[in-house]
């Protein structure tokens, strides 16, 4: 079968709600990743056969298909397509599991994914919220979805209470690595271990999530989310706005057009999941790509999972055995931010560099997304 390789992988730094960049309009953000990487791969943007971009709450400023307003709003060619994909969390890294596949099929030799978000603009569940209170409708009011799942709460902040609960995660535990999840990134910002990935962006330089002033103490005091629950925000990953884009390219245009790939697609899996319990699909997607690729855990180099919330992961951990020093090593979302559709590319950007920042081989990203959902995906550094 022929290869995918991603040439190269740019994202801006990560703005928290109400931050440096709540006022940039979302295809202005997603404009700014887009041109970074045609001047950084010295690509001829009218040789890309087209855009992927992942965007969760497509409401508003984020509606129009915003990967193709992007690319319009980079001055890229009016000839290029794009389309912008809703797999919750995962868009983006199913940005990237569209390019690869368009790629390895021959349908494509030079292909755009990436995905954006501006959560401060369009706030988490918009369509869904805004739709219910103009009479639309909700997604769980059908007749066939009753039948199958009664009246009862559908939300992701249940479905990662529920899965404190059934793996036995305490507050103590979350808050241990949500802290940790702090200290890493700040210690990654430190040490310049972004300086590759991060394309300032409209005055700001570096992720605003990280907190180095956050300590177990000040976690404790928080309030839970719900009654007698164990989940509180310094658990749960930041709402966050940003944007993020990678090249993937067939061998042939590797070589027509002189790049340099800093990894190829090794292998993809997508799974469902419980629907209530929602977040427990990096699991079985995991177990799925390791299968697919004849490789185990412990032949992975560097994992990145989504700290959607810090019970996902940690349930993820006790499940699949990973090292927790390979697990998430630069810190996640709970320190760094989550702007929903930019996630998936953000996490593969920053998995990218740093293998080849550290010299590992093999990475695997994965990350629980809406309905009971899970992306897999193996990259090899080149």
């Amino acid at each position: 079968m022929a290869e995918a390789f991603i040439v190269d992988a740019v994202r801006t730094p990560v703005g928290r709600r109400k931050g440096a960049l709540s006022a940039v309009h979302p295809a202005d953000l997603g404009a700014h990743v887009l041109r970074a990487l045609v001047t950084r791969t010295g690509i001829d943007p009218g040789a890309v056969d087209d855009v992927y971009f992942g965007c969760v709450s497509q409401m508003g400023a984020q509606t129009g298909n915003i990967a193709r307003t992007s690319w319009l709003s980079a001055g890229l060619p009016q000839h290029v397509p794009g389309t912008t994909i809703d797999r919750q969390c995962g868009s983006s890294q199913q940005a990237v599991h569209f390019a690869a596949q368009a790629v390895m099929s021959g349908a494509a030799d030079l292909v755009v994914a990436g995905g954006v978000e501006v959560m401060s603009l369009v706030p988490i569940a918009s369509p869904a919220t805004v739709g219910e209170r103009e009479g639309m409708g909700t997604p769980y009011d059908g007749e066939g979805w009753r039948t199958h799942f009664g009246d009862q709460e559908v939300s992701q902040f249940r479905g990662a209470e529920l899965i404190a609960q059934k793996w036995d995660v305490s507050r103590e535990d979350m808050e241990r690595f949500a802290l940790e999840s702090h200290r890493r990134a700040v210690a990654a910002w430190s040490d310049g271990a972004f300086a590759d990935e991060v394309v300032p962006a409209f005055g700001l330089e570096a992720d605003e999530g990280p907190r180095a002033d956050t300590s177990l103490e000040k976690m404790a005091g928080l309030k839970a989310l719900s009654e007698g629950g164990r989940l509180t925000a310094a658990v749960s990953s930041q709402i966050s706005d940003g944007a993020a884009a990678l090249l993937v390219a067939s061998e042939e245009a590797v070589r027509r057009h002189g790049l340099t790939p800093l990894a190829r697609v090794h292998s993809m899996a997508v799974v469902g999941s419980d629907p209530i319990y929602m977040l427990t699909g990096p699991i079985p997607a995991t177990e799925k790509i390791l299968d697919r690729s004849g490789l185990s855990i412990d032949g992975i180099d560097l994992i990145e999972i989504n700290e959607a919330f810090a019970s996902v992961v940690l349930a993820w951990q006790r499940e699949m055995g990973a090292a927790p020093e390979r697990t998430n090593a630069f810190g996640g979302a709970i320190a760094l931010g989550h702007p929903l559709g930019a996630t998936g590319a953000r996490l593969m950007t920053t998995l990218i560099h740093q293998l080849r920042r550290t010299g590992g081989r093999y990475g695997l990203q994965t990350m629980c997304e809406g309905g009971g959902m899970a992306n897999a995906t193996i990259v090899e550094r080149v």
